[in-house]
C-alpha cells in the first residue's frame, strides 16, 4: 500500500478508501486499547475524558479518534482547546457532533475530524428516535446531504450509524469522506464496533448490528461473586480476630519494648 510506517496517518486512511475495510473498536480501558493493538484493530474510538499519555500508550500502533463529548463541551473555545489537548497528547483525530461552524473551525486549525450522520444518538430526537435513517429516499437524501455538507467544511470522516446498506453503498461512491460503519453494511469504509458488544459484558439494549465474540459478562459476573466473598472473610476474620495475624504485624524485641514501657512510666 506504500505504507513504510506503522501506525496509520489520515493521508494513509484516506488512500486505503474503496481497497479493503478498515476495523475500528469503541474501547474504554487500558486493557481494552492494549488488546486492539496487539489483534491489530486500525482505529480506535477513546472518548476524551478517558483520553490519556497512558491510553496512548496503551493504543500502540492504533490510529485513534479522541470523541469530544457533545453537551460536555458548549462553546467553539471550548472544543478548541479540547481538540488541541487531544492532539497534543497523542491523537491522530477527533470526533466533533458539534455545529458546521466548529467543526469548520476545527477543520481550519489543521485538525482532522470525523463528525456524525445518520442515527446520531445525541440528537436522535430529531430522526424520530433510536431507529434506522435512510429508509425513504427523502431520508437517504438527508443523510447523503449531510454528508457533503461535511466534506464542504473540511471533515475527514464521518461515523455512518445504522442506514440501509444499498444507501451507504451509494453514499460511499460520492463521497471523499472516510464513512466508518455502525449497521451500515459492508459498503462503508470501516466497520465499527464497541468492544464491550464484541466481548459480550453489555447491560441493557444491544444495537442491531453488534455481533458478540466472547462471553465476559458471565466471568465478570463470577468475579464480582468472588469479591464479595473476599470481602466478607476479610470481615469475618476482623471480627473474629483472625486478623491481623503474627505474620501481618511488626515485631520488637522483648528488652526494647521493655525499655520503652519504662520511659512512658517514668
Amino acid at each position: 500500500m506504500g505504507i513504510d510506517h506503522q501506525r496509520l496517518t489520515v493521508a494513509d486512511i484516506r488512500a486505503l478508501k474503496g481497497k479493503r475495510q478498515l476495523t475500528m473498536l469503541y474501547v474504554s480501558t487500558p486493557d481494552e486499547a492494549a488488546a486492539a493493538a496487539e489483534a491489530g484493530i486500525d482505529i480506535l474510538s477513546i472518548i476524551d475524558p478517558l483520553w490519556s499519555p497512558e491510553m496512548r500508550a496503551a493504543a500502540g500502533n492504533c490510529f485513534v479518534q479522541v470523541g469530544l463529548l457533545y453537551g460536555e463541551l458548549v462553546t467553539l473555545e471550548d472544543y478548541q482547546r479540547a481538540a488541541h489537548r487531544a492532539m497534543r497528547d497523542g491523537g491522530d483525530c477527533v470526533y466533533c457532533a458539534s455545529s458546521f461552524g466548529t467543526i469548520k473551525a476545527l477543520s481550519a486549525d489543521g485538525i482532522p475530524v470525523v463528525s456524525h450522520v445518520g442515527l446520531i444518538p445525541s440528537k436522535a430526537t430529531w430522526t424520530g428516535g433510536f431507529k434506522a435513517v435512510g429508509k425513504t429516499a427523502q431520508s437517504a437524501m438527508q443523510v447523503f446531504q449531510h454528508v457533503k455538507q461535511l466534506e464542504e467544511i473540511g471533515c475527514f470522516g464521518a461515523e455512518l450509524e445504522v442506514v440501509p446498506d444499498r444507501v451507504a453503498a451509494e453514499i460511499a461512491k460520492r463521497t471523499n469522506l472516510v464513512l466508518l460503519g455502525m449497521g451500515a453494511g459492508v459498503h462503508a469504509d470501516a466497520q465499527y464496533l464497541f468492544a464491550e458488544d464484541v466481548l459480550g459484558y453489555t447491560r441493557g439494549h444491544k444495537p442491531r448490528h453488534a455481533k458478540t465474540y466472547r462471553n465476559f459478562r458471565a466471568e465478570l459476573d463470577r468475579l464480582q461473586g468472588e469479591r464479595i466473598a473476599a470481602f466478607k472473610e476479610f470481615k469475618q476474620d476482623v471480627y473474629t480476630g483472625a486478623y491481623p495475624a503474627p505474620q501481618h504485624t511488626v515485631a520488637i524485641a522483648d528488652d526494647e519494648l521493655a525499655q520503652f514501657i519504662a520511659q512512658l512510666e517514668s
